[in-house]
């Protein structure tokens, strides 16, 4: 697998919230869910390989999954790693492609 492959699959999703929109319009941060073992290096390099941007930092968070119950059984739902990404000034991601 080629360097290029293995950065493609490091983002999973973005996070589109509201506290999420209000880092973009505020702070030109932009916040992923991320395969758990992704480091900062490989994080910065998908988003500029995929969005075609300049990072300016990249900060994660590892997120603790949440205990649920259905009926009488309980379980846990997986942990996650989430990336807020600060852009470089001038730039922005559209995740609607318009």
């Amino acid at each position: 697998m080629s360097n290029k492959e293995k950065l493609m699959k490091v983002l999973l999703s973005p996070r589109i919230t509201e506290k999420s929109t209000l880092l973009g319009d505020k702070f030109n941060q932009y916040v992923f869910k991320v395969v758990k073992n992704a480091s900062k290096p490989e994080i910065k390099q998908a988003v500029e390989l995929m969005f075609t941007v300049e990072v300016e930092s990249v900060r994660v968070c590892n997120v603790k999954g949440k205990r649920k119950s259905f009926k009488k059984s309980g379980g846990n739902r997986s942990d996650w790693k989430k990336a807020y990404v600060k852009l470089k000034p001038g730039f922005d991601i559209d995740y609607m492609g318009a």
